[in-house]
């Protein structure tokens, strides 16, 4: 049978189940605590699927596996390791069971309600709010452009094919989410989970296997220059720049505790026993799927280079018109040399599974947000039935602005990818950690934490990726103090940003009023009540 005639075979079944789940949840979707949160009865096998798949997408197998693999060689595999402990294991005993406890009690369905409640400051819900649309799409953006890059291959289409493709995964992904919410995203999750575990683990096995064994492999990427022009170190444990791997671990791993789609699934989990099952798996899962992705995404510089014509039978990858490598196409330059052409189209649903998973979660968490957080305060004889069609008619919104950014030929997979986590993470990641195991947390500091967190990916994002010509001088500047420190990247913004909220609100908090007694006394008064039964 012809590739891609097997592949659109492969794709129409996948797609099929896909939309069958959303019309089966659909009947068991009756309210937005259902749409929102799966009536807060979600068990430990869909909630760490769901969290994993959320995590995980076409931003990692394809833009970061890539961009990573080229820069650090095998030593990326670091932040695999990372994502799994401090990305999936650590979150899920640390604020697992604080977070659902909490945000039952008081009956918070998205972050920014639980800041309200929290804090006693509808402001800060409004502003929260804001944030988290504004900065989801460009993740959302990143995840499109994923796809379009390995339909791209596969299918052979040109730059206006791409779009169309971006166009139609937008519109499957709006419909099994409108149509069962957050019910349909689960089930969903936990059935592309296990396509990406088994898509994963072929592709890794392949990639080392075309290149004559482990050992073989990491011999012959030793052999290769790095950017520096050094040899022996793109084959070595800790790489040629630990560094910069390090700002790239924080982001991808420290980023998901204060990021509203990966936190939002403790508010739906069903109970304590639930969490720590829960964080078992979601550990498994991030080790096979990001330590393979990028222990894969190793390997590039084996398959790809970047020197137009070497004679090393390598495909060239060239520059886009703003003079960058365009790493996005490396991964799907390796997976045309190493997979037969039979598993083309397993790889293709491996992507778009993890690409999917991630979409929805990201759609029905933006959508969810301004419905119950903007919408719903300010419209009266606002019932469920309204909310639920506001929330549908926002996915759609979400969706083509997303499509809109992912279309641009020069956004790059890992640079949208880093001002929305870094943003959004940088923003909350104190306000939220914190104010769930200090009662003095304030609301001074959580506005210092949303103010730093936006303002930092802000400002890189004004000097370095919009090309702004007034600001020439400024980051002409900025880029000497860079090739001095070279911790001025986006994905190094964004983890710096992180670190920020984090001493930030703790030392703003010392210096200013802690919110009303009453409003912190009923905010812990859950916690304290199940430390009492235990």
């Amino acid at each position: 049978m012809d590739t891609k005639v097997a592949t659109f075979a492969i794709l129409a079944i996948y797609i099929v189940i896909m939309v069958s789940i959303g019309f089966y949840t659909s009947r068991r979707t009756r309210s937005t605590e259902d749409f929102m949160l799966g009536g807060r009865s979600v068990g430990s096998w869909l909630t760490a699927f769901s969290y994993g798949t959320t995590y995980f997408s076409a931003v990692v197998f394809i833009g970061y596996a890539g961009q990573f693999g080229w820069m650090y060689g095998v030593s990326s595999t670091w932040v695999g390791i990372g994502n799994a402990i401090i990305g999936s294991l650590i979150p899920f005993f640390l604020i697992g069971k604080r977070t659902r406890l909490m945000s039952n009690h008081l009956g918070a369905k998205t972050m920014p309600e639980f800041f309200e409640h929290r804090y006693g400051s509808k402001a800060l819900k409004t502003a929260s709010a804001l944030i988290v649309f504004i900065f989801l799409i460009p993740y959302t953006a990143s995840v499109y452009n994923g796809l379009s890059r390995l339909f791209g291959m596969v299918f052979d289409l040109g730059e206006h094919g791409a779009v169309y493709i971006i166009i139609a995964m937008a519109i499957l992904s709006a419909i099994y989410v409108t149509l069962g919410g957050y019910k349909a995203t689960a089930l969903n999750d936990f059935f592309q989970g296990i396509i990406m575990l088994i898509g994963i683990s072929t592709v890794v096995i392949l990639t080392v296997k075309e290149k004559n064994g482990l050992s073989e492999a990491v011999d012959a990427l030793n052999r290769i220059k790095d950017d520096k022009g050094d040899t022996d170190t793109l084959g070595s444990i800790f790489g040629p720049d630990p560094i910069n791997l390090l700002g790239v671990v924080i982001l991808t791993s420290l980023g998901t505790w204060g990021l509203p789609q990966m936190v939002q699934k403790f508010y739906a989990i069903k109970d304590e026993q639930a969490i720590k099952k829960g964080a078992i798996i979601s550990t498994f899962f991030a080790i096979v799927v990001a330590g393979g992705s990028y222990f894969m995404g190793g390997f590039v510089r084996l398959y790809c280079t970047a020197t137009e014509g070497d004679d090393s039978g390598r495909i060239f990858i060239e520059r886009g018109s703003n003079g960058k490598i365009i790493y996005d196409k490396m991964v799907p330059a390796l997976l045309e040399t190493a997979m037969p052409n039979i598993l083309i189209g397993l790889i293709v649903v491996l992507v778009l599974s993890a690409s999917l998973s991630t979409l929805s979660s990201l759609v029905l968490t933006s959508s969810s947000t301004l419905t119950n957080d903007l919408i719903k305060p300010r419209v009266k004889n606002f019932d469920d039935k309204k909310q639920m069609l506001v929330m549908r008619m926002f996915i759609a919104v979400f969706l083509i602005i997303s499509v809109l950014i992912a279309s641009h030929k020069n956004a790059s997979i890992s640079t949208l990818m880093s001002y929305s986590w870094g943003a959004l993470s940088g923003a909350f990641l104190g306000p939220y950690l914190f104010g769930l195991f200090k009662k003095n947390t304030s609301k001074a500091a959580c506005w210092a934490s949303f103010i730093t967190g936006v303002g930092i990916s802000v400002t890189h994002m004004v000097l370095f990726s919009l090309n702004i010509s007034a600001f020439d001088d400024l980051k002409k500047d900025v880029i000497d103090l860079n090739c001095k420190l070279n911790l001025l990247s986006p994905i190094n913004a964004g983890a710096f940003a992180m670190l920020v909220s984090i001493a930030i609100v703790p030392i703003v908090s010392a210096f200013t009023k802690a919110p009303d007694q009453k409003v912190v006394d009923n905010a812990f008064s859950s916690l304290e009540t199940s430390a009492k039964k235990a």
